[in-house]
Parts: C-alpha cells; sequence; structure tokens
C-alpha cells in the first residue's frame, strides 16, 4: 500500500527552482532516510507531502488524497525542523492537549517513557533544555499511534544518550508496523536506522535505494595504507590523512594497488574495503550522480512491510503545539 506519493513534483520560489520533477513512493512498512545537503530541497519536499505547500507542477499524495485536506492528515504524525512549544505550559499539558485530539491516544506515561522525558513531566516547555524540547516535539509525533511518521532532523541538538534513545523508539514504531520517512544530516543516524535511502541534490533525486547499493551507486571503493610518500596515482577520487594512514577513495581498488606496486611505493598495513554511507553520500552530491548520469539506481530498496492494523489515528503537531488534523 503506497501512504505517500510525489509524481514529478516540482516547486518554485520566485526564480528559485527548489524542487525539480522529484518522484518519491512511501509503501506502508518502510522506513526510509531522506539524505542531502543544506538546500538540496528535503524539507520542501516533506512540506508538500505533509500539506502546508502546494508543488508548483507535478502532484503529491498523501493516503491516496490531497495532503491539504485534514482527512488525509488524520493517520499522519510529523515533527519539522523547527516546533514552537508554549513556553508556560508543562510537558504533561502539552502531551495531554495534543493526545485530547485523539480518539485512542499513547498513554502520557507510556509516550513519556519511550522518550526519556518522564522526569521532565512538571516542568514548564520554556525551561528545557534545546534536546529536551526537540524530544517532547518528536514525541508529540507519535501521540495519536500513526500509520505514518515524518520526521525532518528530528534528533538536531540531541546528546549521543538521547538520540540513541529516540532511535529506539523510532525502532519500535517501525517493528510495530509503523512507516518512517526520516531525513536527516546525520549520516550515521540513516545508515543506523534506514532499509531505503533516497539522496537529494540540487532539488533532484540522485540516488534511491538500500544503504549498501547506494555505496556501491558510485563505484568507489576505500583504500587505507600506511606510506612515507604517495606518487599522484590515476583513478583518486579523494585522499585523507589520518593517525599516520592515507585513506584513498578510487572508482578501481584492484588497479590502485597494481599502480601503487608498479611505481614502487614502500606501502604497508594495507586495507581495501566499501565506502561508508557517508562517503558514498559527499561523492553522490559533489558529482553530480543521478538520473542524468549513468550510475542511477531506481530501485525502491527494502519490500514494504505490512501496517500495523491498530495505527489507525494520527497526529500532526503544527507550530505552537496545534494539531493541524
Amino acid at each position: 500500500m503506497i501512504l505517500a506519493h510525489a509524481d514529478q513534483a516540482t516547486r518554485r520560489y520566485g526564480d528559485v527552482l527548489a524542487l525539480d520533477r522529484v518522484d518519491l513512493t512511501v509503501h506502508a512498512g518502510e522506513l526510509v532516510g531522506l539524505l542531502g545537503p543544506n538546500g538540496a530541497g528535503k524539507s520542501t519536499l516533506i512540506n508538500m507531502l505533509v500539506g502546508l505547500r502546494r508543488p508548483t507542477a507535478g502532484r503529491v499524495e498523501l493516503f491516496g488524497g490531497d495532503p491539504r485536506q485534514p482527512a488525509a492528515r488524520r493517520q499522519l504524525g510529523v515533527t519539522p525542523q523547527e516546533t514552537g512549544l508554549p513556553g508556560t505550559l508543562r510537558v504533561g499539558e502539552v502531551i495531554d492537549f495534543v493526545a485530547a485530539h485523539f480518539p485512542d491516544p499513547v498513554p502520557r506515561a507510556e509516550l513519556l517513557d519511550r522518550f526519556g522525558l518522564t522526569d521532565q513531566v512538571r516542568r514548564q516547555t520554556g525551561g528545557l533544555s534545546g534536546g529536551q524540547r526537540r524530544r517532547l516535539a518528536v514525541a508529540l509525533a507519535f501521540v495519536g499511534r500513526p500509520r505514518l511518521v515524518i520526521l525532518d532532523e528530528p534528533t538536531t541538538g540531541l546528546d549521543v544518550e538521547a538520540r540513541h534513545t529516540l532511535w529506539e523508539a523510532i525502532r519500535s514504531f517501525h517493528a510495530d508496523g509503523g512507516t518512517v520517512l526520516l531525513s536527516s544530516h546525520y549520516l550515521e543516524e540513516v545508515e543506523a536506522l534506514a532499509q531505503r535511502v533516497v539522496v537529494l541534490g540540487q532539488g533532484r533525486v540522485l540516488a534511491d535505494d538500500t544503504v549498501d547499493a547506494i555505496r556501491g551507486i558510485v563505484g568507489v571503493r576505500r583504500v587505507s595504507l600506511t606510506a612515507d610518500d604517495l606518487p599522484t596515482l590515476p583513478g583518486v577520487v579523494a585522499t585523507e590523512r589520518t593517525d599516520g594512514r592515507t585513506h584513498l577513495l578510487t572508482t578501481d581498488a584492484d588497479q590502485l594497488v597494481r599502480d601503487l606496486v608498479t611505481a614502487g611505493v614502500a606501502f604497508r598495513e594495507l586495507e581495501v574495503r566499501p565506502t561508508s554511507l557517508e562517503e558514498a553520500f559527499l561523492a553522490i552530491t559533489t558529482t553530480g550522480t543521478g538520473p542524468a548520469g549513468t550510475t542511477t539506481s531506481t530501485a525502491t530498496g527494502a519490500a514494504a512491510g505490512p501496517a500495523g492494523a491498530a495505527r489507525t489515528t494520527a497526529t500532526s503537531a503544527a507550530a505552537g503545539g496545534r494539531p493541524t488534523a
């Protein structure tokens, strides 16, 4: 079942082309990571999918309907990149306010525990740290037992422990049949959570596949070695030196090793491995690998899982803590 869909979605802001004929389909049961540098179009795409913006051309659908209609958002939970919370309300009061809009909300104590907010239940939101406010904003997206949750940079401002707490909450929601579209600048976050990765760059979909396939799209391998001096070698995409070791990104690891031997380089501790998601991401966004190139992948990645039968309500908290549906 398709829960969210963009078909040749284009969005202009005056002379600025923010999205350029983007196609995206999110099936029930998927956990999709949305990656891209600043200005890539991630937030614009999310805003169209949740009904905050309309496409200049093309179309977007949410649960088969127009995202701008409240009926289409009733099974949706959203945490936008920036969320305003009423500073004088206590954490428990904010949760109760949002929960009152749904027939079967998650119990307050359960939600507080899931997101590590139990000790803050009586604190005013204005007195919370930035990380605590962010955890509360994310928690509000799950109050109404949504079928689809869209999270725009959910862990911004969180420390490592809080980030892992949120990861576990997302994994638990997904394991219960929920569907997640996660936008993040933290590449290790997407690598840890997502089954499928969509890379945006300059308003276009550059890649759409599994994490392993995204690494393979650019055909880059990481060759690490220790050497006193290296000549200029063909096929090297990037070079990094850390802790006395040299790391070379190359499109042909076998040929690079042969070139090292032919050049008489005295190297040791040679290691060849696939690129990390971060390295693949940088290669894709800097070289423009995508629909116009020859190495684009259009596979949809992991197969969609079943949507949870109990997920029949939704929450979409807008700025100020007010539900939009």
